[in-house]
């Protein structure tokens, strides 16, 4: 009877544990919550000037100006998961990226990989101050380029991007085509920022969803 009791215990150990894990999986984080950037660390160039005046929220987007160079980052560190978030040009197409598997300190280019958002390249890898992977064969360019044609839509439109990391591939899909992969990554896990490069960029719905 207590060998049966003890076997008992374990068995709903186990599915608690189990219960617990597959909770997690799954869940949405939402990294934007659509009024303010609490979440969000920053980083300019031109430690002088006041973020405030460079990552703004209106109307549940965020609107980075571009200038100077820089990035927002999330205060946490994340991986194995799925991120999600839409941008557009509100102006005209320009030059922009999303920061993944960052490393501190912050420095204007982190170690990391760089989601390319640049108008026409939306889908390539940048190996930033570093990072690596397989499919980064010329060692002389930093640049691992999307494998398909544009998938980006037209300024003024709302355009979304899929990250998915999963140990260390990655995957960059660009309005449901995907784009990129990238396997046997140096980095597996690290912040997220969204990236001040050139002219205005918004983004909105931004979040991610864990893997595991």
């Amino acid at each position: 009877m207590k060998k049966f009791s003890i076997v008992l215990s374990l068995l709903i150990l186990i599915s608690s544990v189990s219960s617990q894990a597959s909770g997690q999986e799954g869940r949405k984080t939402m990294l934007f919550n659509g009024k303010n950037l609490k979440n969000w660390a920053f980083h300019l160039r031109d430690a002088t000037v006041d973020p405030a005046g460079v990552f703004t929220v209106n109307n549940g987007v965020i609107r980075i100006k571009g200038e100077p160079f820089g990035y927002m980052r999330t205060k946490k560190a994340y991986s194995d998961y799925n991120l999600h978030l839409e941008w557009r040009w509100p102006v005209e197409p320009t030059n922009s990226g999303v920061f993944i598997h960052v490393q501190l300190p912050d420095t204007i280019w982190p170690k990391c990989f760089e989601c390319q958002l640049k108008a026409g390249s939306a889908g390539d890898f940048v190996c930033m101050n570093g990072s690596d992977m397989k499919e980064r064969t010329d060692k002389s360019n930093r640049v691992v380029k999307k494998s398909k044609d544009s998938s980006e839509k037209t300024p003024g439109e709302w355009n979304t991007l899929e990250i998915k990391c999963r140990g260390d591939e990655i995957e960059i899909y660009v309005n449901g085509v995907l784009q990129n992969r990238g396997t046997g990554t140096n980095l597996t896990s690290g912040h997220i920022c969204l990236q001040s490069e050139g002219k205005d960029i918004e983004f909105r719905n931004v979040w991610l969803t864990r893997l595991k």
